[in-house]
């Protein structure tokens, strides 16, 4: 049992509240939107409009309680001993999707565990396994990531290994946000650029085969360069999602009056959340939503580094590393809505509608303002963190 230090909780407590602030915001503003989105569907389907918005609103009660006991109870010290136990839970999670009885299969991927009365996304516990390890890996290796083609090897193995389980699913979505996220982190740990050609250059390669190994990969791929061409098939998600981006113009269309969502544009509170967000509170809402996770990204990756030069080693790459996970996937997802990027099953942060990925945002940040708070107070008692 872990006791609560009084200093994180006192009044005076110096988390980043901003970021705190900007996360509620995100957040309430998702729960908005997957009503909103979920309303005819959740009806037709299950009699009840507000079946989904009601149930993403307990995940969201849920995760505040999670990332309240996690900032509360859970010290840095502590999963900087366990990083490397990081490594079988991550393992374990996507061993289970595979298992008869626990695994789940949604629109032919396996990405779920199935639990009586919860259902777990296991790509959202690796992304977290992966940055505590990686995290703790760079502190102790630093020195040898900078000079040294062995150390920079041994994540890159790691990784690998995920990327393969992740791929039998498949979740190639996921397996991009961890490829970002990790080399993200061993970039700012000085790993030499030149590494990072040689790497990258075998990466493209590698996503081209794995690419072409699967026609809807490759469908996927061609109807992106021009969905019209098969706006009925293969660029029906796209071409559906643009046409609620034009329809919002610059205003949009009010809340609640999207047409899109009315069964035109598939997983419209999930995966497209941000294309009806786009027809209801036009271009203004979209670019506040990314002004959103602008903030929060500015925020994450200024407290990373602060931490580092503070000498918390752990804790800024631990923070850098969530900066890295969030920053990514609203990228991609934004990318994928406005039809920038290929269509990847990913969620949006905070505000997409999926208690797994609520649940581990929010232990993220949490992680975050116990590392910021953390620092100030050791500092303020004159510790060296190493």
């Amino acid at each position: 049992m872990f006791r609560v230090p009084r200093a994180l909780l006192a009044p005076g407590a110096r988390f980043d509240r901003p970021l705190l602030w900007t996360v509620l915001l995100l957040a309430l503003a998702g729960l908005v939107m997957v009503t909103s989105a979920s309303l005819q569907i959740a009806e037709t389907e299950l009699g009840n409009p507000f079946y989904y918005g009601l149930r993403h609103g307990i995940y969201l009660l849920i995760s505040v309680g999670v990332g309240a006991l996690v900032y509360c109870c859970v010290p840095m010290a502590l999963l900087e001993k366990l990083r490397f136990a990081m490594l079988p839970v991550a393992l374990v999670a996507l061993v289970l999707v595979f298992v008869p009885g626990l695994g789940r299969e949604v629109n032919g991927s396996t990405r779920w565990i199935a639990i009586p009365g919860v259902t777990i996304q296991a790509s959202e516990i690796v992304k977290l396994c992966f940055v505590l390890y990686l995290a703790g890996y760079i502190a102790q290796h630093k020195a040898a990531l900078e000079s040294r083609w062995k150390a920079f090897l041994v994540p890159l193995g790691v990784l690998g290994v995920l990327t393969f389980m992740l791929l039998l699913e498949p979740d190639f979505g996921a397996v991009v946000v961890l490829g970002i996220t990790a080399m993200g982190m061993l970039f700012l740990a000085g790993v030499p650029t030149l590494r990072f050609l040689l790497i990258g250059l075998g990466a493209v390669a590698l996503a081209g085969v794995v690419a072409m190994a699967e026609p809807y990969r490759v469908a996927r791929l061609m109807s992106f360069t021009n969905p019209w061409a098969d706006q009925y098939g293969a660029g029906y998600q796209l071409t559906q999602s643009l046409i609620a981006f034009g329809r919002g113009g610059w205003l949009g269309v009010g809340l609640g009056n999207s047409v899109q969502k009315l069964f035109y544009l598939p997983e419209a509170h999930t995966d497209f959340v941000f294309a009806v967000l786009a027809e209801e509170w036009g271009l203004l809402g979209t670019l506040a939503m990314v002004a959103g996770f602008g903030v929060l990204g500015w925020r994450v990756f200024g407290i990373g580094r602060a931490l580092e030069e503070r000498g918390f080693l752990y804790h800024a790459y631990l923070v850098y590393g969530t900066a890295l996970v969030f920053c990514a996937q609203a990228f991609i997802n934004v990318g994928v809505n406005m039809g920038v990027l290929p269509t990847k099953g990913l969620t949006l942060p905070f505000v997409s509608y999926g208690g797994s990925s609520l649940v581990i945002s929010a232990v993220m940040v949490a992680l975050v303002l116990r590392a910021g708070a953390e620092q100030t107070q050791l500092q303020a008692r004159g510790r060296n963190p190493r």
